[in-house]
């Protein structure tokens, strides 16, 4: 059972297309073609936006729009486009007649993503946002609203740790007179800020 389509406050309405709909923008875009979107549904004599309706022509009803499952051919050109492309849809739509970007972007994020080696998949919102009140201050702002990936972060303090212990190891010989000035080297060096132990 189909949802009934709701109508906003200008007459337009949302949501899923009826058959009627569909033939009717079906007929004029064949008779007139599709000239300016944002008047068509006017002219069409549908209680549409421009945007809906062309999504609908381009995604479903028009003639040469391929249905069905993709073969593995087809899969194998989406991935190729997509290492040299990116997400450029509309392009990578471009090289494979038939297809709408849409269903090339749906398909990618549905099924072809997760089978491509060495693909990182997306991290979760929550995982990337560090909180730096635990972390050794930086030149990075401290707002804890930074997005800053778990891999940089590590990168960081593996890099800001093997610079400390290689300046440590170098000036060794000139703070071995004295234990207290090694220990604030090394917390100069760690967290990028003189901290006075007394």
């Amino acid at each position: 059972m189909v949802r009934a389509p709701c109508v906003d406050k200008n007459g337009i309405k949302k949501g899923a297309w009826s058959e009627e709909e569909d033939n009717q923008l079906r007929a004029y875009v064949q008779r007139y073609g599709h000239w300016n979107w944002r008047e068509l549904p006017k002219y069409a004599g549908l209680a549409r936006c421009g945007k809906s309706c062309r999504l609908r022509w381009m995604n479903y009803l028009r003639p040469s729009v391929k249905r069905g499952n993709f073969s593995k051919e087809e899969e194998d050109l989406i991935c190729k486009y997509h290492r040299e492309m990116g997400n450029k849809w509309s392009a990578i739509a471009a090289k494979l007649p038939g297809r709408s970007d849409n269903e090339i972007k749906n398909h990618w994020h549905t099924h072809l993503k997760k089978r491509i080696p060495g693909h990182i998949p997306d991290v979760p919102k929550k995982e990337q946002i560090m909180q730096f009140d635990r972390q050794p201050s930086s030149g990075v702002s401290t707002s804890s609203t930074n997005v800053i990936s778990n891999e940089l972060v590590a990168s960081y303090r593996l890099s800001n740790e093997s610079l400390a212990s290689q300046r440590l190891s170098d000036d060794s010989s000139s703070y071995s007179s004295s234990g207290l000035g090694l220990e604030r080297r090394l917390l100069i060096d760690l967290n990028q800020e003189y901290v006075d132990e007394e």
